[in-house]
């Protein structure tokens, strides 16, 4: 369609190009130049020079490419707001994800810290608030409390039965447990990066990441339910534990601190209030409200002023060291405890980072390296462990605001990091009083996006069923098995999902748009017309050893021809065939036998003239008798030729091509006889009385099932599209060898159409290619394909085909 609207049509006229003469054309490299051997690479690879070197610096450490161009005029100022407003919501999230971690707060704050510095030097996206996070948060927290129960850190108290949880004790054993965890979850991420895995995120698909998440926050809002209700329920891990939790709070609810509730509902009413109204007014502000802090700032002074520790007895935070703790060697013995859950938590955080990142780049107009981010978030984890920092990734809220004020680049991410060192070195005793309940309800509130993707099942159900499985597979998984076991069963499924589309994929007959050279599925197109005498069969995936059974299934059932049991039936008649030949062979040598009989016998009649006339007379009736007799038997015989109808050739056969033969109606399936057929119609071709041997070595090279009587098509070529194919093994090639060899055996063309080079080479290295298949039977398209049909395989009876008209049409 051009600019006015009108439509335009386009007339062109080339050669029928096959996969031969493509080659030729356009001059194909040979497989050693496009793929070097190993030697060449390993070289290539070792080969050092002064811009190599300098890409390699530049993409090993990214700071160095954008920070000698960073323009204060013209990014500080951006980068300082949206550093600043971060920097405010890292505090809060940092104390409460702790929480979740079953860590202390501070460590929230470290957590906040460390990476995100480590990320300005390794980092790729510019937008991406690198901390806590509500999934990996609980995803600690379940690692901690499965190897430090409680009940390992019991002591006597004094002089009572009753024991006390020896808190200090166990929360240094945790952090152990947790730094080990995030360093080994660095390592891997860092080797993954490094050996070019960072495809790896692109298994975790939408529907699964969000159900997973919709999940996790269900985990949360169980976690956080003692801390809302002021209830010590048991702690519980494995499958199953979010129920064992949840039934536990139930049957506590009777004893709910009725002090902790009020205080978390007040929290939770003001941070709901506080959240709708930053959003109404978010156009007309600069910056958002930081409404978690404004509430930790505020139960901190009402908590301080209220002693509601010591009178009420309201749990609080405790006691939050001030300054940074050295580093410190995580327990190299714990890896092997840890290792599942790290390799967990080194995937879920890379998967998040990258989604929102590449979210971020394709807003903005730059490019995100999927590589880099994952060595940058594996040094973050791995050097933050050292620390006492748990795992971290990307937060979507902070990542939200960073990217809605305005942040230009990286440097936003050092500023926030500065707020937290100050919260740390000066400001965070000052949060020692502050309830544990408004940390909860920080928590809860912020976890009301992610309830919100409830909603995707109403979306997925319209869209895409399978999707939707997926998702529901996602949540059920999480929820019941905990989220290691969940995620694994997730991408568990979502493989298998993978792999059924592939093998069970839409398998079409293709029909031409008429005046076009289109063609599409005759099933969901009326204007697609089928070629007479032709089938265009194309399979919706990659034919690969999964589905090539059921590729060569799907082509016999679309093409309508039984080839096993059209086989079986011809080489049964061969069978008969040759045996009819060997009969008439030792008919014509009993016949010789009698004529050289018969020569001697005159010879004898011309010596022994004294015979007499009446052994003459009874010797010649002998003879006639025998003559009668063999009459007989070759009226019979003649008689049961006559009965099989045979074909003739339509075309004159060339020493390269076998002669097309015309197809005749059979008899009635079920008859074993051979000579029964039914009445010749019009246009049909019998030969009436070929049994000499000469006439079936002629006009009978093949058995033609056709003029067998048993079965009756139309189809003489069968094209093969396989432009959705990007790669090919060696089960399917022995599959399309088969597919060649069988249509062969009822004189079936079959011809393939649309593949790409990386298929061909394929093909050429599986010897693919020879006396049987050539690449004369590969075409550029399935229209290429079509017309060397129509002109070299255009034989047929039915009155709806012209090849001339045809051609034309192509033409």
């Amino acid at each position: 369609m051009d600019a006015t609207g009108r439509f335009v049509k386009y007339r062109v006229e080339r050669q029928v190009l096959d996969e031969q003469r493509l080659e030729e054309l356009t001059q194909r490299k040979p497989y050693s130049d496009t793929h070097p051997s190993l030697t060449e690479r390993l070289k290539d690879s070792l080969r050092c020079s002064v811009p190599k070197l300098k890409r390699t610096v530049l993409s090993s450490l990214p700071v160095l490419y954008w920070l000698p161009k960073y323009s204060v005029w013209d990014y500080g100022m951006p980068d300082l707001i949206a550093g600043i407003s971060v920097g405010i919501m890292h505090l809060p999230q940092g104390m409460a994800y702790a929480l979740l971690a079953s860590l202390p707060p501070v460590f929230g704050l470290y957590t906040s810290f460390y990476p995100a510095l480590i990320y300005f030097f390794f980092g790729t996206s510019r937008h991406i608030s690198i901390g806590t996070f509500t999934v990996l948060s609980i995803m600690v927290g379940s690692v901690t409390e499965r190897l430090v129960s409680d009940g390992d850190f019991l002591k006597m108290n004094g002089t009572n039965i009753t024991a006390e949880v020896d808190v200090i004790a166990r929360d240094s054993y945790r952090v152990q447990v947790v730094a080990a965890t995030t360093v080994l979850g660095g390592l891997i991420q860092v080797l993954l990066g490094l050996v070019k895995f960072g495809f790896v995120g692109t298994y975790l698909s939408e529907p699964l990441v969000r159900a997973y998440t919709t999940a996790a926050a269900g985990h949360a809002v169980v976690a956080q339910l003692k801390n809302i209700f002021g209830v010590s329920p048991t702690r519980f891990s494995g499958p199953l534990s979010l129920v064992y939790t949840l039934k536990d709070v139930c049957s506590l609810l009777p004893h709910t601190h009725i002090p902790t509730l009020v205080v978390s509902a007040v929290s939770m009413v003001f941070l709901i209030a506080a959240k709708e109204l930053n959003s109404f007014l978010s156009p007309k502000l600069p910056v958002p409200i930081p409404v978690e802090l404004i509430t930790i700032v505020a139960g901190t002074l009402i908590s301080n002023y209220a002693q509601l520790n010591s009178n009420y007895t309201v749990s609080v935070v405790g006691e939050i060291p001030s300054g940074l703790s050295p580093p410190r060697v995580p327990d190299v013995s714990l890896f092997g405890e840890v290792i599942g859950d790290a390799f967990a938590l080194a995937i879920v955080g890379y998967a998040i980072c990258i989604s929102l990142g590449k979210t971020f780049a394709l807003k903005h107009g730059y490019k995100v390296d999927s590589n880099q981010e994952l060595v940058a978030l594996g040094l973050s984890n791995a050097v933050g462990g050292f620390f006492q920092c748990f795992s971290v990734c990307s937060s979507m809220s902070r990542s939200l605001i960073q990217e809605t004020t305005g942040a230009k680049t990286q440097m936003a991410g050092v500023v926030s990091s500065l707020i937290v060192l100050v919260t740390i070195l000066k400001l965070g005793p000052l949060f020692q009083e502050l309830p544990k309940a408004v940390l909860g309800a920080v928590v809860f509130v912020n976890l009301k996006g992610m309830f919100k993707q409830y909603s995707d099942i109403v979306t997925l159900w319209r869209t895409s069923k399978i999707d939707l499985v997926l998702w529901l597979v996602t949540w059920v998984s999480t929820v019941l098995l905990n989220l290691d076991l969940g995620l694994a069963a997730s991408i568990t499924f979502a493989v298998l999902t993978v792999i059924f589309r592939t093998q069970m994929p839409t398998y079409s007959v293709l029909g031409n748009i008429p005046g076009t050279e289109l063609y599409v599925d005759i099933e969901m197109h009326k204007q697609a017309r089928e070629i007479p005498g032709i089938t265009i069969f194309r399979s919706s995936a990659t034919v690969y050893f999964a589905n090539a059974e059921l590729y060569v299934e799907a082509l016999k059932e679309k093409s309508g021809l039984d080839i096993s049991k059209m086989i079986i039936y011809k080489r049964r008649q061969e069978a008969k065939q040759k045996r009819r030949e060997k009969r008439a062979e030792r008919r014509a040598k009993r016949q010789a036998k009698r004529e050289r009989r018969a020569e001697r016998a005159a010879k004898k009649l011309s010596v022994l003239s004294r015979f007499s006339v009446e052994e003459e007379a009874g010797s010649w009736r002998d003879t006639c008798i025998d003559e009668n007799v063999t009459n007989t038997e070759d009226h019979c015989w003649t008689q049961k030729e006559n009965g099989t109808v045979f074909v003739i050739p339509t075309t004159p056969r060339t020493p390269n091509e076998h002669c097309r033969w015309e197809y005749l109606k059979g008899g009635d399936p079920d008859s074993t006889s051979l000579g029964w057929m039914s009445e010749p119609q019009d246009g049909d071709t019998i030969t009436i009385g070929s049994s000499s041997e000469d006439t079936l070595s002629h006009d009978l090279e093949r058995v033609s099932l056709g003029s067998l009587g048993k079965w009756t098509w139309d189809i003489h070529s069968i094209i093969l599209d396989l432009s959705t194919a990007n790669f090919i093994d060696t089960v399917a090639i022995k599959t399309l060898k088969n597919i060649f060899k069988d249509f062969s055996e009822i004189d079936v063309n079959i011809y393939v159409a649309g593949c790409q080079a990386s298929v061909v080479e394929q093909l050429d290295l599986g010897d693919f290619f020879s006396q049987s298949v050539t690449k004369t039977q590969l075409f550029a398209s399935v229209h290429d394909a079509v017309l060397y049909c129509l002109e070299h395989h255009g034989v047929t009876s039915s009155p709806r085909y012209e090849p001339s008209v045809v051609c034309m049409m192509f033409r």
